[in-house]
């Protein structure tokens, strides 16, 4: 089989192994996990890379373990933030570790051959008790190793400082890759770049405790060429649940990704070979290039890895549906079938006649504030039912509704909602 290790190399995928005795380990079926805390009910774009990795092994050949932190949760990592996570009850913790759960089967192969397997650190550390757990494991870590660590030293030298509970994540991560290794002989975690110091508390635990070598690796910080964070948005975290964010939603998101990041996102978070994605990026340079071809791709690559072919569908569907072009009949049937996937909202006629675009799409949350409104619209860039808005002062009359019942306002040619007249007030 392909060496997972080489592959993801290649890819550019990789920022740092333990060692190159990792990629011999490889040559072999191994089991390996990763770590994600129920801080929410849903993963987020954030999360994206570590599942594509898991799914990467799983394809070629191992074992994948996604360690759900129904223990861990209740700390919070400080691995990345500046201050302390707020403490999540415990039935709240129980409806984002089953949310979890439920995201995960969409994107790993749960039965047959090299399985993937859903556990919770809460099963293992739930049951210590303080003492027992100081005893048994506090004993193995040293404190000047421990403030060592980047997550924990930038913490301590802010101003709010770090708090007992969150100093022990480490430790209880730690445990974590013990118990695993111990059990289930998982031998390779995986992570993030922030996650280097934890993963690596972990491998010299389990040195310390006698056990054969064990393994971490990491990805590099997902951002794009101007520098933001990839995978936040204007509305907040870009979330892989249809419940908190259509697939029509996600795609967009990246279908708008820049040409100077799109070449690396393909590589990145998709499973396209290289040798096509070379050929995308040599297609980009030619003149005969239709724009965002490759953006086309990326999001429906990564928009089946997280929603399926029903949402690939779903999202191509509004697209064509509510698309700009001499072809694009918007009528009440063809908008009422796509409502569902799309971002929308309901309101009664006298919140929508009479206002002016500036102040419908800041109140439906299309536009931050009005001068960004009446920015758009001198640069050409706000439209309502497809047709550009000219005039800052635009009000909005029953004309300009579809079928008395609908209104479609767009941002630029991409980010868009639809407003539904409410039916007792259809004229």
């Amino acid at each position: 089989m392909d060496n997972v290790i080489e592959v993801l190399q290649a890819r550019g995928f990789i920022e740092q192994i333990t060692g190159e005795e990792l990629k011999e380990r490889c040559k072999k079926p191994i089991r390996l996990y990763l770590g994600i805390d129920p801080t929410a009910d849903s993963l987020h774009l954030g999360n994206l890379m570590g599942l594509v990795a898991l799914a990467w092994f799983q394809k070629l050949g191992h074992n994948p373990y996604a360690l759900v932190g129904g223990a861990t949760g209740r700390i919070g990592d400080p691995s990345g933030k500046s201050k302390e996570r707020p403490i999540l009850d415990d039935a709240t913790l129980k409806h984002n570790v089953q949310s979890l759960e439920k995201s995960l089967h969409k994107m790993l192969r749960f039965s047959e051959g090299n399985r993937a397997v859903i556990v919770n650190n809460d099963d293992w550390l739930g049951p210590f008790s303080l003492i027992q757990f100081l005893r048994d494991v506090g004993k193995q870590f040293r404190v000047g190793q421990m403030l060592a660590k980047e997550s924990v030293r930038s913490r301590i030298q802010s101003e709010e400082g770090m708090s007992f509970t969150e100093f022990s994540y480490q430790v209880l991560q730690g445990y974590d890759f013990y118990h695993l290794h111990k059990t289930e002989k998982v031998c390779l975690q995986i992570g993030g770049s922030d996650q280097w110091g934890n993963i690596t508390a972990g491998i010299e635990l389990n040195r310390k405790m006698g056990e054969e070598p064990v393994y971490g690796m990491i990805w590099p910080l997902l951002t794009r060429s101007d520098g933001k964070k990839f995978g936040k948005s204007e509305g907040g975290a870009i979330w892989l649940s249809a419940d908190k964010l259509s697939p029509y939603e996600f795609y967009q998101y990246l279908f708008r990704i820049p040409d100077a990041d799109v070449i690396r996102m393909l590589r990145l978070l998709t499973f396209v070979d290289l040798e096509e994605i070379l050929e995308i990026e040599a297609d980009m340079q030619k003149k005969s290039y239709v724009p965002n071809t490759a953006q086309k791709r990326l999001a429906a690559e990564v928009t089946r890895f997280v929603h399926g072919d029903e949402g690939v569908e779903a999202a191509e569907k509004v697209s064509r549906g509510v698309g700009f072009g001499s072809d694009a009949k918007l009528s009440a049937k063809v908008l009422k079938q796509l409502a569902a996937d799309m971002p929308n909202m309901t309101l009664p006629s006298h919140d929508v006649l009479g206002q002016k675009f500036v102040d419908l799409a800041c109140k439906v949350g299309l536009i931050p504030s009005k001068a960004e409104a009446v920015r758009l619209i001198k640069n050409g860039g706000a439209y309502f039912n497809n047709e550009r808005v000219v005039d800052p002062a635009f009000v909005f009359g029953k004309e300009h509704l579809i079928e008395g019942e609908y209104l479609l306002l767009s941002v630029g040619k991409k980010k868009r909602i639809l407003i539904t007249i409410h039916p007792m007030e259809k004229f």
